[in-house]
């Protein structure tokens, strides 16, 4: 059986390594990792050795390093395959259904990423030139430096109605898949798509590997039906399964040992928390009792604390 990267994510995502192989062997909290007795040699002194944050184990008296796959294969005896639907059952996720339609739907989601990413590059650049003045002004007056902006990625959606298409559409990038990235806007009673985001602080979304897969964008213009808005649900993006800040604030707990889930304005609580040597603020795209997503975000850390609402409209 063929196992897509998105699905193998999602089980180092459920399942930490110190969980895995702390079910064969006893581990003590050292600084931010775990240590133990080596389980493939007799020892008396620990010299083993476990990296939640980097996602691998290693053993100083055997030389063997890997992550919860090869674990499970070094101490079980098993296939990958095994290993992988060992690991499924213990994360409680079902196993994928192989298909031909599966392995396309995977090769489109690389395609998507790629755009994405364009695009997020195409925001950045719009902020830093002539036309992003507004945007940056903006960010300025709310005390966003430009450490913080470069940190998180921020950019300006102009706006002007076919900036982005145009923009795409000069890379070679087909109409149909800016659609489907949730970045044009298209319909049978819109003669001609447009872009989604125009006007706008753009807040770019990542996954649990950091990968841009969404936008988040403010309107700078008060008389707006929407003064936030975000990408549509895409192949790539589901509101209910994606925290705002995920992949920063997961490397940052391990320094921290706090994460602060939560905010009502998720995307500018992540910076203002990041002002204030914070940078643990995650944020859930709908409510944060509404969050669906796979990884378990408290067994990442020690402590947590809720910031339900900051208060200020930002």
């Amino acid at each position: 059986m063929r196992f897509t990267p998105q699905f193998l994510d999602e089980l180092r995502a459920r399942l930490p390594v110190s969980e895995v192989v702390g079910r064969r062997v006893k581990l003590r909290k050292a600084g931010r990792e775990w240590k133990g007795l080596s389980p493939f040699n007799k020892e008396k002194t620990p010299s083993f050795t476990v990296s939640d944050d980097k996602g691998f184990y290693h053993d100083f008296s055997s030389g063997k390093h890997g992550n919860i796959f090869d674990f499970m294969m070094e101490t079980e005896g098993v296939s990958f395959p095994e290993a992988v639907e060992r690991l499924a059952e213990m994360a409680g996720v079902p196993l994928p259904a192989y298909s031909p339609e599966a392995e396309a739907r995977e090769e489109r989601r690389k395609t998507l990423h790629d755009i994405v990413e364009l695009a997020a590059a195409f925001f950045q650049s719009t902020l830093a030139s002539r036309n992003g003045a507004r945007g940056r002004g903006y960010l300025a007056d709310r005390g966003l430096a430009s450490a913080t902006q470069l940190k998180f990625r921020l950019g300006y959606a102009s706006a002007e109605r076919y900036a982005l298409k145009e923009h795409l559409g000069a890379a070679k990038i087909p109409v149909e898949d800016m659609i489907e990235a949730g970045l044009i806007v298209a319909g049978e009673d819109i003669p001609v798509p447009y872009d989604r985001f125009r006007d706008r602080i753009m807040f770019p979304i990542s996954d649990w590997r950091g990968r841009v897969i969404a936008f988040g964008g403010r309107a700078l213009e008060k008389e707006v039906s929407a003064k936030y808005l975000n990408s549509p649900e895409t192949p790539l993006f589901h509101k209910g399964a994606t925290l705002y800040n995920i992949a920063s604030a997961r490397q940052a707990v391990h320094n921290l040992t706090t994460m602060v889930p939560g905010a009502t304005r998720p995307y500018w609580g992540a910076g203002r928390f990041d002002i204030k040597g914070m940078d643990g603020m995650i944020a859930a795209q709908r409510s944060v009792g509404a969050y669906s997503g796979s990884p378990n975000w408290e067994k990442m850390i020690d402590r947590s604390f809720l910031a339900d609402d900051l208060k200020k409209d930002y």
